[in-house]
């Protein structure tokens, strides 16, 4: 595990994106608990990209434009409807007494896999990054792609839940304050809408 593989991935994980601003949502909207499942959402979404990544889809993306401008175009809808939501739904930032309830967990899964799930972007990322640190010639290539991997999402669950857990801890003294409260709905519905421009304008 060389000490430049780590340093990037920290550096990678811990630049705010989509996943950091739905960790720090989730944080914010439920506590603590909510923060760590969307953290370890985030990191599940990673899941499918690494076997895309270690099974040569990747490949597919970068070669086919209408293959990568379809999921594409499906992460901007998507992340469009979060900004949308995050506007429309006035109580999801609220203090609960009960935050950790089956139904909110559920959501907060489903929403974090898929923030993951419809951005092709990962799966370039680790077709273009992982390579870098594997050498292609031996037997353990396939192995080590898969370690480097893991550590790339741990990473990401450790730093997006610290993210998310620092959101929690001064969640009741931000969101008692209504005014507040309704600028952070605009904050993380800009954010959305932001992230999701950057993404229709990205290439291959």
């Amino acid at each position: 595990m060389s000490l430049a593989f780590l340093l990037t991935t920290l550096v990678v994980v811990a630049t705010p994106g989509t996943g950091v601003v739905y960790t720090l949502a989730a944080g914010l909207s439920h506590g603590r608990r909510a923060s760590v499942v969307a953290a370890f959402a985030c990191t599940l979404g990673i899941v499918p990209h690494v076997l895309a990544t270690v099974t040569g889809l990747a490949a597919l993306l970068n070669a086919s434009a209408t293959a990568f401008q379809v999921l594409k175009y499906a992460g901007v809808a998507y992340l469009l409807w979060m900004a949308w939501a995050s506007l429309r739904d006035r109580d999801a930032l609220v203090v609960e007494r009960d935050a950790g309830e089956p139904a909110s967990v559920r959501r907060v899964l489903v929403r974090g896999v898929l923030i993951n799930l419809l951005n092709p972007k990962l799966t370039i990322f680790f077709f273009a990054f992982l390579p870098q640190f594997v050498s292609v010639d031996t037997a353990a290539a396939l192995p080590r792609m898969l370690l480097l991997s893991g550590v790339f999402m741990l990473a990401t669950f450790v730093v997006f839940a610290g993210y998310g857990v620092l959101a929690a801890s001064v969640r009741r003294q931000v969101i008692s304050r209504p005014r507040v409260t309704a600028w952070l709905r605009r904050g993380f519905a800009g954010s959305f809408v932001l992230l999701g421009a950057k993404l229709a304008m990205a290439d291959r």
